[in-house]
């Protein structure tokens, strides 16, 4: 293996995912292209690199390594360059040239022995010099873990991902067991959990990766959104991953199963297997709904009919029969669901319940799954909504480094009624923590579209309450006059039943610009973002109201191309406009961008009431306010008027927001829709996915592309199987005769 050593001058290329990067080297008088893991690297750093030459067939000569060392610079100017560069936190450009005009060559020492010494410099309090040193410290700790990953043959990536969660006891945690990486590192999966125990030589059959396999398989089906995975398939699937026999695996998951790791069990006469979690949450969700159910609620002392009128006089809205059932149902039931499309009446009939309750002094709370959510309920009924995390109380716990919620069974929710709208986004975990939450006496409404797509999280509880025929449930079919004049909401309705939507009415809101081909479909899509529909819809904010949609993140079409082309035209870049490149994703300030992940420790802050608090989710949106370059630091105000600052190295839990999946859009309403409309796998071009994004549009829906593949997706009503026992416990369990539940188990179409 060959060295070279020398100085980055130039970044050509950088995957933030992976770390590859194609850097131009200065060593002595040559300039060579170097090719490899280079991770968080700049221009400026002077590095070892060990490889071998190849011959790249488009871009020529390139030095390509597999591992690399940082060395310490010596001269004055190079120790300027190193600072500036980024390497230390704390540390810009104008703080490294007056650290060095301050000590010379000395500056490195003094950081890293004698950091006091730094608040000499003007600027330089005592904190920003402990972080510098502090900064110093982990790169020297991270250099000789990197070194020692790097001869395993594991990547830098990977290395900086173990040091991040274990510090410099990463290389002993590796070394006693490399598997329980996989639950003790963000970022640390089986395969590369799999690819280090080879290279230290573990045996194929050593029980902590047989289990850790059977694991991430499982993890797998609960990633797709099944709550179990059926024991042959499991079988199957951890023998080939592992490449030993089934009855190596079988022999593991029995004492998994028996020390309670995991959960076995016949159901509906198929063996299957639950990670422990998952279970106990389809029991409990299916214990509490029969618990609340066959609860008496709360008394509401005058007659329903003589309440609905009192509403009806003070709403001037006439409810129909359909609608009264439903007000009577609610009032009537421990638990009731409520479903149906767009225009079928149900936040009328949320409105109505809402009125009785207040008049009745029954106390209720109002939530939903995401905070967009939350929002546009309170906008439409007058009542304020919550988060279902916010109304359990949520707060971060850092010794368990985790997200937990205050309100539990042991310490319930103060309300006589929890109305719950978007349902269809309810994981099994988030309605395990809901329902334990719902105190004895107290009713429950759920309301959702079950012809949505189903929750990202596992488990399809608003179907499986439906299904199982056990739950009292009310199904809206009938369109109400006012929404009839909405091509969205009849569209919508033609989509769910199977017949293809009218495009293009004179007065209409449903539109389809007639495209052929991926590129004049994403040039199309780009003029109508950009120029033709802010100009049209004057009153919408051009940024804000017009949401791109579409069905997948890759290719030209997919979300991650869209962003790139979007911010191009939305928000270019302008003199003066602060911006950093994180590898191949670039943010600026002004730009729309998305949390991807669920971080319950990041703090945010009001500047309207100066209130503090914890956690952002995953689907939040915001926008970048401000960059501080020399903090390494990101300043995003979400829609709710939080300012939240990330480190550089959490920008991986941002992406642009310009255009989204579908997925990411459930909850949300937008007064603009625009969705490609493209050849995809049939997996993705379903009609329930076509359906979930027409839904999510309030004035206008413009599609973009062929209406033959368009026709395609309503014909294909394809759902993916989602593995998910609720339903049939529910069916399972034998009430008494004359229980409330039993009486009015049967649901209704109306």
């Amino acid at each position: 293996m060959e060295e070279q050593t020398g100085t980055i001058t130039e970044i050509v290329f950088q995957n933030r995912e992976n770390g590859y990067t194609v850097a131009v080297v200065e060593s002595g008088e040559d300039i060579m292209t170097a090719a490899g893991c280079l991770p968080d690297m700049a221009a400026g750093r002077r590095l070892t690199l060990r490889g071998e030459w190849k011959e790249h067939p488009k871009y020529g000569r390139q030095f390509v390594f597999t591992e690399y060392s940082e060395e310490m610079p010596d001269t004055a100017e190079d120790i300027r360059r190193f600072l500036a560069s980024g390497a230390l936190r704390g540390v810009g450009k104008k703080t490294a040239r007056l650290i060095v005009a301050k000590f010379g060559t000395d500056a490195i020492e003094i950081i890293g022995n004698d950091p006091k010494r730094l608040t000499e410099i003007a600027g330089v309090g005592s904190k920003k010099a402990e972080r510098i040193h502090e900064s110093w410290k982990e790169r020297n700790e991270f250099a000789e873990v990197s070194l020692y990953f790097q001869r395993l043959g594991i990547s830098v990536r990977t290395a900086m991902a173990l040091y991040k969660s274990l510090g410099a006891a990463a290389v002993d945690a590796v070394k006693e067991n490399p598997y329980q990486l996989v639950s003790d590192v963000s970022g640390i999966g089986f395969p590369a959990a799999d690819r280090i125990a080879m290279n230290l030589g573990v045996d194929m059959n050593n029980a902590h990766r047989v289990r850790s396999g059977i694991r991430y398989m499982l993890g797998h089906h609960v990633n797709e959104g099944s709550a179990y995975s059926p024991m042959a398939l499991l079988l199957e699937q951890a023998a080939e991953l592992l490449d030993i026999s089934g009855d190596e695996v079988e022999d593991n998951l029995i004492a998994m199963d028996s020390e309670g790791e995991i959960h076995k069990e016949t159901l509906e006469s198929r063996p299957v297997v639950y990670l422990e979690p998952y279970f106990r949450a389809e029991k409990s969700v299916c214990e509490d709904l029969l618990r609340i159910g066959r609860t008496e609620p709360k008394l509401i002392d005058a007659d329903a009919d003589s309440l609905i009128a009192v509403t009806e006089r003070e709403t001037g809205v006439k409810l129909s029969e359909n609608q009264k059932y439903a007000v009577k149902q609610s009032l009537s039931n421990g638990v009731f669901v409520i479903t149906g499309g767009p225009g079928t009446g149900k936040t009328t009939i949320i409105n109505s319940i809402l009125r009785i309750f207040d008049h009745s002094g029954v106390k209720t709370a109002v939530a939903a799954p995401t905070g967009r959510a939350a929002k546009r309920v309170s906008e439409t009924t007058g009542h304020n909504a919550s988060t279902i995390h916010r109304l359990l109380e949520y707060y971060y716990s850092e010794d368990g480094d985790a997200m937990r919620f205050g309100k539990t069974r042991e310490d319930p929710l103060s309300f006589d009624a929890v109305i719950v709208d978007e349902a269809s986004m309810i994981d099994i975990l988030l309605m395990e923590s809901l329902l334990s939450a719902i105190p004895p006496g107290a009713r429950l409404i759920v309301v959702g579209d079950a012809d949505q797509l189903p929750p990202v999280g596992a488990g399809n509880a608003l179907r499986d309450m439906l299904d199982s025929e056990l739950i009292p449930s009310v199904k809206l079919t009938e369109i109400f006059r006012q929404a009839k004049e909405s091509l969205i909401i009849v569209n919508a309705h033609r989509i769910n039943r199977g017949e293809y939507p009218s495009c293009n009415e004179k007065g209409g809101d449903f539109f389809l610009v007639r495209r052929n081909g991926e590129r004049t479909v994403l040039e199309a899509l780009l003029d109508l973002r950009a120029h033709r529909l802010p100009e049209y819809y004057a009153d919408c904010d051009a940024v804000r109201d017009i949401q791109v949609l579409s069905p997948t993140r890759k290719g030209p079409l997919g979300c991650a191309n869209l962003n790139r082309e979007l911010q191009a035209a939305l928000n270019p870049k302008k003199p003066g406009m602060k911006e950093k490149a994180f590898g191949e994703k670039l943010l600026r300030e002004g730009d729309r961008v998305m949390q991807v992940r669920n971080n319950y420790g990041l703090k945010w802050k009001r500047r309207d009431d100066f209130s503090e608090g914890e956690g952002v989710f995953n689907g939040d949106v915001g926008y970048v306010r401000a960059f501080d370059h020399e903090e390494g630091r990101i300043t995003v105000v979400y829609e709710d008027a939080k300012f939240v600052e990330y480190d550089f190295s959490q920008a991986e839990e941002l992406e642009l927001a310009y255009a989204i999946t579908v997925h990411k859009s459930q909850g949300n309403e937008f007064p603009v829709v625009v969705m490609p409309v493209f050849r995809l796998p049939s997996a993705l071009a379903t009609r329930n996915l076509l359906y979930t994004a027409v839904t999510r549009g309030k004035r206008a829906v413009v599609l973009v592309g062929m209406e033959r593949t368009l026709n395609d997706m309503v014909d294909n009503n394809r759902t993916k199987e989602r593995y998910s026992g609720l339903c049939a416990r529910l069916k399972a369990f034998l009430l008494p005769a004359g229980s409330g539940v039993e009486k009015t188990a049967a649901p209704r179409d109306v």
